[in-house]
């Protein structure tokens, strides 16, 4: 499958696999998959595939830009994910700021990417903006380089910077990448560098450099545009050739071909990370470039070595030495070259020399052993689903249609992979692993924490990055919007000016079914035959909720013990029986329930639930897995002390809901409450799992009657009696309008959280309360982010958001800023706190109602979110119209009501602030606040 990685942009990696026109046959299933699509090439090149989806009233549309940072050039390295970012600052024919600003305000989203081979620019917008899009989307592509000017440039800079500090220098093991590339590709291969690049080298990008790197990669003729849902072909087509047609074609940009590389020796590397606590073991082995007849065989092989209990890696590494949680090898394929990569963040203290030579026999022990049909055969029914779900929503079908049209040259190759994939053969493993891996050379590298280097494997050589230092903030760092660029429109025969909006559509509720079992659990159902597909969650009320001070973590390691078996299965057994299916089951915990979630094809959906019967009826409760689950929490528990952002929610949770709120607590406990967890302490938690606290929800292409029929052996076999879940108060430790500084030294950013106890998501001012901080913190169009990020230039991203909780939630604003920013920063906010609510508008009133009743239209698409509504009517006793009630609260809101949900929930002086960063650069300057100041460890606890 294609993995487009490490996508630096606002949003996340993406994670894609789809299908094509042209119709596929599982000949040992006899089921039949289609997805049609309509390609055609304007006359400069740009090539255009149209996919018709009327099941929402929602277009999404993607452009491909055949450009990387495979393109750049030693000391211009990250420019092409820079470039992405300057091309939704400004366009010729649409107002500055309006491409970040207008499509969520449409009821929208948007977003870009990049990775070595390629920049994605994308957006999905209720049908009526269709056009509105078509506009934006052809005027950033077309239309943006006479409006770039250097106060954009210097502004941009600094936000790309950001994201370099809170993705890679702020982050435990952020550096491995660039270590790891800047060792396995030559000095002049194009993928020596990071997409991200380095920030002397951003530093010094010029106005001449973006015009450059835009006349010669952003042409026509170099692209794919995909669009995708509720269209009419033909109109399409018009406004495709208006919008886009007078386009430059652009020079020819010449086919690069595949640059394998080869090491001529094994390359050990260590390095000190300031932020990492548990030490981490890579070895990376150079191997094929994507569409190579070998790659679908080096995907099984990762699948095979480590993806699932009974694999060589996994066995070796967790189950007999215990040396780490988890370990995951994979191969990733790239336009010019490939990389076979194993990875194991071992447990705390650990030696990695170990690890090494754990992994080492685990190689001898494949290579020897090999392994079954039976684990082939999961790995390709597992793929199945895995197919389905790659085409569930309509931008991951544009995502799949456009890249592979861009990249392989048929919008169908996915039909082409998935074939190579289960055609893969155990001699054509084997034989990719001789090829590639075994006895060859390869990239090695040991990352220890801050004064632990006896941890590295031996003989190891120090490696060395570039690191920012921080400093005060300088004048070139003070960023604004500066004037705006002059020059003259491009000519068009169109009138390019903003087009109407269509037909407003509006959200209509799915018809919710329920039934009512004699155990007591109820059910909630939404048909969708869209995919044959089914997506469920059992929901158990609960969760943390039942834990008690001195166990907590207990109902999170009790969720994860049910995954380890059942009385009649192991661990590997289990997982081998859902994987055959083509399934997915996880039971987990979160603060108020414990939820058994899962997905499978349709016609394995009875099979799937007597799965789920035994592991909920009949946990295995094995001892040894036992211990191994609570070294993976223990371990997880040291790896969150390495996350500024974690280390900041958990003081917050900390001091908003007191000591004695459970919530006051992770979820997963404390080292020292889940050290004194024992078997027995889980078996007794178990008794708490009972069905008159439960709701089974489901969606997908399955009726009442199957479902109710799939679930009458649990509702026999499954009793329990109501049980009593405690009644928390929130009292909180913290003083309103204090300062709570902790320090992570040589932080290149601070984390900011700020906020106050607000509301219980079943009180009746809870939808109100988020529609009134919509244009605070509501995504990229709020003011938080217009003014830290697009204004200022002092972070990457800024929201606020109340949690949806039957607990009382907190207002809570979150936000990572570049370190010598941390006093504007704060001080920006608590002016925008204080002003909010004195300063809303009847314009904000009207812009929410638009947004939000809009966003409604793409908000509940795929299976998940269906799911998701279903929970909200359970949880919350909802009516099962509730989202079209609260779309009319919301229209018959006025200016006062917005006014008093301000007032009453989001007060200033009422907050706490914490602050998360270096002290020996920060610590005075916040005291410039004004606030009073209490210092905190990072486990939440007062410095005295």
């Amino acid at each position: 499958m294609k993995l487009l990685k490490y996508l630096f942009m606002s949003g996340c990696m993406l994670f894609m696999y789809s299908c094509n026109k042209t119709t596929t046959t599982d000949e040992d299933k006899g089921e039949e998959f289609t997805l049609e699509y309509e390609k055609f090439t304007l006359d400069n090149g740009l090539e255009v595939i149209l996919h018709v989806d009327k099941s929402d009233p929602i277009v999404a549309v993607a452009t491909v830009m055949h450009v990387g940072s495979n393109r750049e050039k030693p000391g211009k390295t990250g420019f092409a994910h820079f470039f992405e970012h300057m091309a939704f600052n400004d366009s010729e024919n649409v107002p500055v700021g309006a491409n970040r600003k207008m499509v969520p305000e449409w009821g929208g989203s948007r977003n870009g990417g990049t990775w070595n081979d390629g920049t994605i620019y994308y957006e999905v917008v209720p049908k009526d903006a269709f056009e509105k899009i078509l506009w934006i989307d052809s005027d950033r592509f077309g239309y943006m380089i006479n409006t770039v000017t250097e106060a954009a440039l210097e502004r941009e800079k600094q936000v790309v910077k950001n994201e370099k500090r809170q993705r890679v220098d702020n982050a435990p093991y952020g550096y491995t990448d660039e270590i790891i590339r800047s060792n396995l590709y030559p000095a002049d291969h194009p993928y020596n560098w990071t997409v991200i690049g380095s920030l002397p080298d951003l530093q010094a990008a010029t106005l001449d450099d973006v015009k450059e790197f835009y006349n010669q990669y952003y042409g026509a003729a170099n692209a794919t545009l995909v669009i995708a849902g509720d269209i009419d072909v033909e109109e399409t087509k018009k406004l495709v050739e208006k919008w886009f047609g007078e386009i430059p074609r652009g020079p020819e940009v010449e086919q690069m071909e595949p640059m394998p590389v080869s090491l001529e020796t094994t390359k050990a590397l260590s390095f000190e990370d300031n932020f990492a606590k548990l030490p981490e073991l890579r070895m990376v082995f150079p191997t094929v470039e994507e569409f190579h007849k070998d790659q679908q065989a080096l995907e099984v092989l990762g699948q095979l070595l480590s993806g699932s209990k009974k694999s060589h890696l996994y066995k070796s590494i967790v189950e007999d030495k215990k040396l780490a949680p988890n370990v995951s090898s994979y191969q990733s394929s790239n336009e010019l070259a490939g990389e076979f990569v194993i990875r194991v963040r071992a447990n705390e203290g650990v030696d990695l020399n170990e690890v090494k030579i754990t992994l080492d026999d685990a190689f001898a022990k494949f290579e020897t052993e090999g392994f079954t049909d039976t684990e082939l055969q999961r790995i390709k029914a597992e793929l199945e689903t895995q197919l389905y779900y790659g085409v569930s929503t309509i931008l991951n079908k544009a995502f799949q249609l456009a890249q592979d049209n861009e990249f392989g040259g048929d919008p169908a190759y996915v039909t082409k992979r998935a074939k190579l994939t289960q055609a893969v053969t155990r001699e054509d493993v084997m034989r990719v692993y001789n090829t590639y891996i075994q006895d060859k050379n390869y990239i090695m590298t040991s990352v220890f924490p801050k004064g632990s280097s006896n941890l590295a494997v031996a003989g190891s050589e120090p490696a060395t990055v570039w690191e920012e230092e921080v400093t005060a903030m300088n004048a070139s760092e003070e960023v604004g919007q500066g004037e705006e660029a002059v020059y003259n429109k491009t000519p068009s025969k169109h009138d390019r000016s903003e087009p109407p909006f269509g037909e407003t559509p509006l959200f209509k509720m799915p018809t919710v079914w329920t039934n009512e079992l004699s155990n007591g659990m109820s059910i909630l159902g939404i048909e969708d035959y869209e995919l044959p597909l089914v997506a469920f969650e059992i929901s158990i009320k609960g969760g943390q909720l039942l834990d008690t001070p001195e166990k907590a973590g207990i109902a999170s390691f009790t969720a994860r013990m049910l995954n380890e078996g059942t009385a009649t299965k192991t661990a590997a057994e289990l997982e081998e029986a859902i994987g055959l299916l083509g399934a997915n089951i996880n039971v987990r915990s979160s603060l108020e329930e414990i939820t058994i979630s899962g997905a499978s094809l349709a016609r394995n959906f009875e099979e799937t639930l007597k799965l789920v019967e035994e592991m909920l009826l009949s946990p295995r409760w094995d001892e040894k897995d036992f211990e191994k689950i609570k070294q993976e929490i223990l371990t997880s528990i040291k790896g969150r002390e390495a996350n500024p952002n974690a280390v900041a929610s958990l003081s917050f949770d900390k001091l908003i809901y007191g000591k004695e709120h459970i919530f006051s607590l992770p979820t997963n406990g404390t080292e020292e409450s889940v050290t004194g967890i024992t078997l027995d302490d889980l078996k007794q938690f178990y008794t708490n799992l009972s069905p008159r606290l439960t709701t089974f929800h489901v969606v997908g292409a399955v009726d009442t009657d199957k479902v109710t029929s799939a679930l009458s052996d649990l509702e026999k076999n499954w009793n329990g009696e109501e049980i009593v879940i405690p009644n928390y108060k929130a009292i909180e430790e913290a003083t309103p309008g204090t300062l709570y500084f902790i320090d992570v030294p040589n932080s290149k950013q601070s984390v900011l959280y700020i906020g106050k106890q607000a509301l219980s998501a079943a009180d009746e001012d809870a939808v109100k309360l988020n529609y009134a901080n919509e244009i605070l913190g509501g995504g990229s169009s709020g003011m938080l982010f217009q003014t830290l990020r697009i204004e200022k230039g002092y972070t990457y991203g800024a929201y606020s958001f109340i949690p949806n909780r039957s607990e009382v939630a907190p207002f809570i604003l979150n936000t990572s800023v570049r370190s010598n920013a941390t006093l504007p920063s704060l001080e920006i906010v608590r002016e925008m706190l204080l002003n909010y609510g004195p300063n809303f508008t009847e314009e904000d009133v009207a812009l929410t109602q638009n947004k939000l009743i809009k966003q409604n239209t793409r908000a509940y698409e795929s299976l998940g979110a269906k799911l998701n509504i279903l929970k909200d009517i359970s949880k919350f006793d909802k009516s099962f119209t509730y989202i079209e009630e609260e779309q009319r609260v919301l229209q018959n809101m006025d200016l006062s009501d917005f006014k008093g949900m301000v007032d009453k929930y989001i007060q200033e002086e009422e907050m706490i602030y914490i602050v998360v960063g270096d002290k020996a650069t920060q610590f005075n300057e916040v005291k410039k606040l004004g606030k009073p100041i209490v210092e905190l460890d990072i486990y939440g606890n007062v410095i005295k």
